[in-house]
């Protein structure tokens, strides 16, 4: 082997390791981005319904098992995700009114809201990141943020 062969077989392996490490750091940046934020209260970008002060809230478990807390009730759900595409599976409202809400929280509009409010989660067919807002399309667009307590 000559002196020339131990040159460039030196240059064929640090350019080999250089690009390993420039696809691994594009992969790291790139990955984040597309995400789905599991395992994080995700609050409904809406203004509250008084009395309350209770909005919308979605968390999903990487598991796809997810819990809807609704303008007035909690349901549970099922999520299925791939890619850009999205499916949910709201559960049934429960019949009886959660412990924390106080008498007269839980108004007509408020019960109706929660019902509308499960129709349009169970048509969405795609979510995307949009900054840090989570984006539920279909026919209603349904945007969502990280909760900040």
């Amino acid at each position: 082997m000559t002196f020339n062969d131990l040159i460039a077989g030196r240059h064929r392996i640090v350019r080999s390791v250089l690009g390993a490490l420039l696809l691994l750091l594009t992969l790291i940046l790139a990955s984040p981005a597309d995400e789905f934020p599991f395992d994080q209260e995700l609050v409904l970008d809406a203004a509250p319904m008084r009395p309350a002060k209770r909005v919308p809230i979605l968390t999903v478990a990487p598991d796809g098992s997810a819990t809807i807390d609704l303008w007035c009730k909690t349901v549970s759900a099922r999520v299925e995700l791939s890619d850009a595409s999205i499916k949910i599976e709201p559960g049934p409202l429960p019949e009886g009114f959660p412990e924390m809400m106080g008498e007269g929280q839980c108004t007509r509009q408020r019960m109706r809201a929660d019902e509308d409010m499960l129709a349009a989660l169970a048509q969405v067919t795609e979510w995307r990141k949009q900054g840090s807002a989570l984006v539920l399309v279909g026919p209603t667009m349904l945007e969502f943020r990280q909760s900040d307590h």
